[in-house]
């Protein structure tokens, strides 16, 4: 059951990456954000409830013939979380092996740049764990069954597995 659930919120954040996508080429650069859930995916942002409809079967439609490329965005916030995981372990463990030396005072550079790096090794890596951890493109059985306000300029995506 738990895994049931988790597959739909990632199927629904591949279709709300695939969205935002939708609404960024229709209406050029714009404030969104946007959170998965089991049951579809909300959206924050100035966008009329018909054109957002509109747009998630849009890329709805695409995902499903298959762009999957769609699934995978850089504006994801796993590529934020990825990169601060990154950047802390390797400043954390520059800086234990500073003390564990003994050295004072020259392990903050290092652990700068260390962290750096890490930041850079985050871009690529963290597209790998949208696309194999918090999203799923195989949208082939969901469907989009309607859009809600819910409050101002909060709306929800509703979708639901086909046949159920």
């Amino acid at each position: 059951m738990l895994q049931r659930w988790l597959d739909a919120v990632r199927r629904n954040h591949a279709l709300e990456h695939a969205t935002v996508a939708v609404l960024l080429a229709r209406h050029g650069p714009t404030r969104l954000a946007g959170r998965a859930s089991g049951d579809g995916f909300f959206i924050l942002g100035d966008i009329e409830e018909g054109e957002l409809t509109s747009s998630a079967h849009e890329a709805l439609a695409r995902l499903q013939r298959g762009e999957s490329s769609l699934a995978v965005s850089p504006l994801c916030g796993t590529n934020i979380a990825v990169a601060g995981f990154l950047a802390a372990a390797a400043a954390t463990s520059v800086l234990a092996g500073s003390r564990e030396k003994g050295e004072r005072g020259g392990g903050f550079s290092n652990a700068f740049a260390a962290a750096m790096l890490g930041v850079m090794a985050a871009q690529p890596l963290g597209r790998l764990v949208q696309k194999h951890v918090t999203t799923r493109a195989d949208v082939e059985m969901l469907e989009v069954t309607g859009t809600s306000s819910v409050l101002g300029p909060l709306k929800k995506v509703h979708t639901r597995a086909v046949g159920s």
